[in-house]
């Protein structure tokens, strides 16, 4: 059985959780590292910071859409 990659499954553990939005970032930046990681190892984990690194990009912009719905009704109420 092959051993899947930490940085992977953290990653993956923090896309999910996004804790506000921190999550996806950190989720991002540990997908990245672990698919580099991957690279050079022999570990099992690919999917895991792919998936994570799909789930972080798509909470960033969760976020951006959120502020540019807050942006745009704060404009209207002034």
């Amino acid at each position: 059985m092959q051993r899947y990659n930490r940085l992977a499954v953290v990653s993956l553990v923090l896309g999910l959780a996004w804790i506000y939005w921190i999550g996806s970032i950190l989720a991002i930046v540990l997908g990245y590292a672990a698919r580099w990681q991957l690279r050079e190892r022999r570990e099992a984990g690919g999917l895991l910071a792919a998936t994570a690194i799909v789930i972080g990009w798509i909470g960033i912009g969760i976020l951006i859409v959120a502020l540019g719905i807050v942006f745009v009704h704060d404009r209207r109420q002034t």
